[in-house]
């Protein structure tokens, strides 16, 4: 398994940026009503790896179906960077679209995890 590394990323705007630090071994996209219209690739990264750098104050929060996770949008330009929401255990975690960070891996997304959100 490869090494974790640091990574930022920002939404498109650059009001709110944020840090990673990720190995991506858990790369994946859903196919729930909101992910299928988005289309990123989601990277599940544990609270303690995971910084907001700026913009706290300028994010909004989306909650749908069972309102479990917090889907955290920039105001200004509309792009939810990351997601926060809880594991199964209560742990705290942070979904991060991995198209939001600066040289982000190559991805296959035949290779990816496919969750199944329509059926959840």
């Amino acid at each position: 398994m490869a090494e974790k590394q640091d990574y930022e990323g920002q939404c498109h705007c650059g009001a709110v940026r944020f840090s990673a630090r990720t190995d991506f071994s858990g790369l994946g996209d859903c196919n729930c009503s909101r992910c299928r219209r988005l289309g990123w690739v989601m990277q599940s990264v544990p609270e303690a790896d995971f910084t907001l750098l700026a913009g706290a104050d300028n994010l909004t929060t989306y909650r749908f179906n069972t309102e479990m996770i917090d889907h955290l949008f920039c105001k200004t330009c509309g792009i939810e960077s990351f997601a926060r929401g809880s594991d199964g255990k209560g742990n705290i975690m942070y979904m991060v679209n991995v198209s939001c960070l600066e040289n982000p891996p190559k991805v296959d997304r035949d290779a990816i995890k496919h969750w199944d959100g329509a059926n959840f």
